[in-house]
Order: C-alpha cells, then sequence, then structure tokens
C-alpha cells in the first residue's frame, strides 16, 4: 500500500452513495468512473479541448486497461485520483492512475490505463491530434 501524497494531477472527488453498494462500499465500476473524469480533467488543465476534438470527428476511447484493488473506498470518503502519463505512441497514450483516500493518501486502487485516439465516425485509429501531442511530449520531458 502506498502512503504518498500525490505529485502529479489529482482530483478530488467525494463517494456519494450512488457509488456504493448496500454496505456502503465503493462499485468496483465506479472507480473506472473516477479515473475517467481525472484523465479528462488533466487534458483539460491543459487547454485541449475534448468537445473541440468531437467537431473534428476526434475521439478517445479506452484501450486497455489493469486495475488492482487494494483497500475499499466508502461513502462519505474523499478521494484523490490520480492522473499521470507515462508513454505515447502516434495514436494512442499511456497513463498511471491511482485512486487515495485524501485522508491518509492510503492507495486504494491503482490502474494502468491506454486510451487510443480514433475518427468518431468509423472507429478507426487516427494520429493524436497535435495539440495532445504537445501536452504529451512536454508531460513526457517533464517527468
Amino acid at each position: 500500500m502506498t502512503e504518498s501524497v500525490p505529485e502529479h494531477f489529482s482530483l478530488p472527488i467525494r463517494v456519494y452513495i450512488e457509488d456504493t453498494d448496500a454496505g456502503g462500499i465503493v462499485f468496483h465500476a465506479k472507480y473506472l468512473h473516477f479515473m475517467e473524469r481525472a484523465r479528462t480533467e488533466w487534458v483539460r488543465s491543459h487547454g485541449v479541448g475534448l468537445r473541440d476534438g468531437l467537431g473534428d470527428n476526434i475521439s478517445y476511447v479506452v484501450q486497455k486497461l489493469s486495475i488492482h484493488y487494494s483497500l475499499p473506498a466508502r461513502l462519505d470518503d474523499q478521494l484523490l485520483v490520480t492522473a499521470e502519463p507515462t508513454d505515447y505512441g502516434r495514436v494512442w497514450m499511456n497513463f498511471r492512475q491511482r485512486v487515495l483516500r485524501a485522508s491518509d493518501h492510503k492507495e486504494l486502487a491503482a490502474a494502468d490505463v491506454r486510451v487510443a485516439c480514433i475518427e468518431l465516425d468509423s472507429g478507426k485509429p487516427r494520429r493524436l491530434p497535435p495539440a495532445m501531442a504537445d501536452v504529451l511530449e512536454h508531460s513526457h520531458r517533464t517527468a
């Protein structure tokens, strides 16, 4: 279990009743929602507009995901969800993501996520747009 404060982008998220099962424990699939929000906010924080991409026939889809659950999140917990790009290619980008309990920074879940860039209308792979590639290049150099 990692107990370190995140050094990279993190998004605070509160656990609501809709996120939990009858016992007040976060349903496993909700972690994917939290991670999706953190990746989206990471992109937004770097000035890349996803809505603009939709207008240019660009979308992003999760291509591959590996997740490990360590400890449960519970109703009313305040979480920190990180998003850190680790690598990228012509049509994809990899992220390392963590879900931490904000009160003690214990790692609840960790995932490696590959996101592919596709043409919205056909679903075919396409090059990352220049703005996204520039952000990833800058992030890669400063890591």
